[in-house]
């Protein structure tokens, strides 16, 4: 039990999740810090197949489910209709989407409706990759991960290209939206962004890392220890953008080389040193351009 939560769980069990699967934990504390007014549009995707398998369904709340790339218009219609009806401030709207619906196929829907200062908390869960129709890569996938799509063969090791700054992304369309990262890792300050999030009287985006035992093939029960292991590996910076500002909300006490997270990995195991310090200088460039940023008044 999490102080300050309800008792009352709004994501049931019993859904079709897979052993060790880390965006089904992200669903259950997001929809129990919501609340049960609330309104929950899911996008295509593995959380969508487990928890909303016709004629059964794990919500407690009422649900929607859009295709890949509109749950952000779905959500923007919801907003409409909530403040015609003069109820908008009694309802909560919250987006569950993976990377793939959110990184690619979705991007320009998103775009839009925080364009136009829609009110919602949009969640993505980071697993890194199309897990649901077979492990194809995705804008979130990391470099030299293997999958179906990006396979490791004797020349090409995997994904060439890098991760999208998703929240980056999100953070250019202006200061009016509030974006976040979190991790499973550290589920209280995931669960102070939801609140926050849903909060803000306008667009906001939190983007949350979800390791996937079944897409990454490591065991089951290393669940929350990859998402830490990611952590103390700079992989996964967790901080907030508000008003403009970026601050970090939390920085590991002690670092790990990226190596010690990779390893547990099957979608790593062919790497050789060469690439594992491409990656490590990837992982300590980027975390130092997110430094930077702190320390200006203003990213824009």
């Amino acid at each position: 039990m999490i102080q300050g939560l309800p008792e009352e769980e709004l994501f049931t069990a019993g859904n079709n999740a897979c052993a060790g699967c880390g965006p089904a934990t992200v669903l259950r504390h997001a929809i129990r810090a919501a609340g049960k007014n609330t309104i929950v549009v899911g996008a295509t995707g593995c959380m969508e197949v487990v928890s909303t398998l016709y004629p059964f369904t794990s919500w407690k709340v009422p649900y929607i489910h859009g295709a890949f790339e509109n749950s952000a218009a779905i959500a923007s219609g919801i907003d409409s209709a909530l403040k015609q009806l003069n109820k908008r401030d009694k309802v909560n709207i919250l987006v569950i989407a993976g990377d793939g619906a959110t990184f690619d196929i979705g991007l320009q829907a998103i775009s839009g409706a925080i364009e136009r200062q829609h009110r919602f908390c949009y969640i993505c869960y980071d697993n890194g990759a199309y897990m649901n129709t077979g492990i194809q890569r995705s804008g979130a996938t990391p470099p030299y991960a293997a999958t179906t799509t990006s396979p490791a063969g004797k020349k090409i090791h995997g994904k060439q290209e890098q991760k999208k700054n998703m929240p980056l992304i999100v953070a250019a369309h202006g200061s009016y939206v509030y974006v976040a990262t979190a991790s499973l890792a550290h589920i209280h300050d995931f669960i102070n962004k939801v609140k926050k999030g849903l909060a803000h009287k306008g667009p906001s985006y939190i983007q949350v890392f979800a390791p996937c035992p079944t897409g990454w093939n490591y065991p089951t029960n290393m669940t929350v220890e990859m998402a830490r292991l990611a952590y103390q590996a700079k992989i996964t910076p967790i901080y907030e953008i508000e008003n403009g500002k970026l601050k970090f909300t939390m920085k590991p006490d002690k670092t790990i080389p990226v190596k010690k997270y990779l390893s547990p990995q099957r979608r790593f195991k062919h790497l050789n040193d060469k690439e594992i310090k491409d990656i490590q200088k990837i992982i300590n460039e980027s975390y130092k351009k997110l430094e930077n940023l702190e320390k200006c008044n203003n990213i824009f």
